[in-house]
């Protein structure tokens, strides 16, 4: 596999993760505690997340990387994407796309909570397993503080106050939501335009060694997360985000984890930043076809006020 070196600034990591922080912000405005409330007494769909998220994709990952014929450090890279947690992305794409944003946050709350237990174990498992990748195998852990720091910053502190400025001051959280929600697909279309641009050259030159490979396992974990929440009879507006909480992951977490414990690694490095492209692409895309078409279930879950 060649060297490959691509462009992610941690200045970059930083400005993209203060962005995600002011569009959760955004996205809690109209959220109320109730709505939490009613995941405790009823929580099958932030469950069914979790369960797919953390057991059949990783388990089908494996089973993939198996089955096909390709290189062991790009088998490697998408064991490790698929046992990474969700992406605070997806709540965004859930609010734009009208799913039930309190079973997103949920499920993204503790996926990132307990992935310092869960992307270790899941990734030592899998990769395991795969007796291609057993060979390129090695320890990696998961700092849970750091990790828990980084979700207490980004997505529950925004959050909190997105949801105090909503109750305390209901008609100027109003006023700002549609702006927010503008610039939340404006700052999206930036990111993977400019991950796109500013990576082109080594994109294209390794294209045919990881793009459908990308594709597929993004697919794949979009139908996985759609079928489940279908087959348990969840309302719309949950099917919605527990498809998007299972098709767009932490892929910063990700890279951190190839470089600090794989940074030889070219192909793990090749499908980790291409999914970070891709699933906020394919994310995006879902959400708007969504958004043009209110859950039929519920009148009231645009925003995360749908019942489990």
């Amino acid at each position: 596999m060649p060297a490959v070196n691509l462009e992610f600034s941690p200045a970059a990591m930083i400005a993209l993760n203060l962005i995600i922080a002011l569009m959760m912000f955004g996205v809690s405005l109209e959220l109320r505690a109730d709505d939490f409330k009613r995941i405790l007494r009823t929580p099958k769909a932030p469950l069914i997340g979790l369960l797919v998220q953390f057991v059949l994709l990783p388990a089908s990952t494996c089973l993939l990387t198996v089955l096909l014929p390709i290189d062991p450090s790009l088998a490697l890279g998408m064991i490790l994407v698929s046992t990474c947690p969700s992406g605070t992305f997806s709540n965004i794409m859930t609010w734009l796309g009208r799913g039930n944003v309190a079973v997103s946050a949920s499920v993204t709350a503790v996926s990132s909570i307990t992935a310092g237990i869960f992307t270790p174990l899941n990734f030592a498992l899998y990769a395991g397993l795969n007796p291609n990748t057993r060979a390129l195998l090695t320890e990696i852990s998961v700092d849970p503080v750091e990790l828990l720091v980084m979700v207490a910053l980004v997505l529950v502190l925004p959050m909190v106050l997105g949801m105090l400025l909503g109750k305390r001051r209901p008609n100027l959280a109003h006023k700002l939501e549609k702006p927010l929600r503008n610039f939340s697909l404006l700052v999206m279309l930036a990111f993977v335009g400019g991950a796109f641009s500013k990576n082109f050259a080594q994109f294209t030159e390794h294209f045919h060694l990881f793009f459908w490979l990308v594709v597929g396992l993004n697919a794949m974990a979009l139908i996985l997360g759609y079928l489940c929440a279908r087959l348990w009879r969840l309302p719309e507006a949950d099917v919605r985000a527990v498809t998007l909480e299972t098709g767009i992951h932490n892929s910063a977490l990700g890279m951190a984890l190839i470089f600090t414990f794989f940074p030889q690694s070219g192909g793990m490095l090749l499908i980790a930043a291409f999914w970070g492209c891709w699933q906020l692409l394919a994310g995006l895309v879902l959400a708007l076809y969504w958004s043009r078409r209110p859950p039929a279930d519920s009148a009231a879950v645009a925003l995360g006020q749908g019942t489990n």
